[in-house]
C-alpha cells in the first residue's frame, strides 16, 4: 500500500513538472527496487510496508547525517538539496512518536520485562523496536534507554 502511494506520488510529480520532488521519488523507488532485488535470495520476506519503511528510515537518517557534514563543510547548497530530498522522504514514513511518547513506552517496557540496569539494555531496545520500530528513532531511542535504566 506504501509502494502504491509512492508510485501515485511520482506520477503526480511528473504531471506537476515538479523536478526535485520527482528526484526524490525516484530515488525513493530505485532503493526500493534495490532492497527487492537483495531480497530474492532471502529466506523470508518481511511486510512489504515494513520493508518500504525500513527502507525510508535508513534513507531518511543518511541525509541527517550528509546535511550535518555538507553544513559543517560550508556547503550550503548540497544540504538544501539533502534538507528537500528528506522532507520527501519524511512525507512517506509513519508518524513518528514525541519523546514523551518514546519515554512513556520505554517506561513500560521496563515495567514489563523487569529490566534492572545496564544488563538489560538490549533486552528492553530489542522489545521497543518490536512493539514501535516504525514510529521512532532507534539512535534517539537507544539514548533514551540507556538514560532510564542508569
Amino acid at each position: 500500500m506504501l509502494r502504491d502511494t509512492i508510485k501515485a506520488a511520482q506520477v503526480a510529480a511528473m504531471k506537476a513538472g515538479d523536478k526535485p520532488r520527482l528526484s526524490a521519488v525516484r530515488l525513493i523507488l530505485a532503493k526500493l527496487k534495490d532492497k527487492d532485488i537483495e531480497l530474492r535470495t532471502a529466506a523470508s520476506v518481511p511486510d512489504d510496508d515494513v520493508l518500504v519503511v525500513d527502507v525510508l528510515q535508513k534513507m531518511a537518517k543518511q541525509r541527517r547525517e550528509s546535511i550535518t557534514l555538507y553544513e559543517q563543510g560550508g556547503r550550503q547548497e548540497l544540504a538544501d538539496t539533502e534538507k528537500g530530498e528528506l522532507a520527501v522522504i519524511e512525507e512517506f514514513m509513519p508518524q513518528q512518536m514525541g519523546d514523551a511518547e518514546v519515554q512513556a513506552a520505554i517506561a513500560a517496557i521496563i515495567a514489563d520485562t523487569g529490566a534492572a540496569g545496564m544488563k538489560d539494555m538490549g533486552k528492553v531496545i530489542a522489545e521497543l523496536k518490536a512493539r514501535h520500530g516504525s514510529q521512532l528513532d532507534m539512535g534517539k531511542a537507544s539514548g533514551l534507554v540507556k538514560a532510564a535504566l542508569v
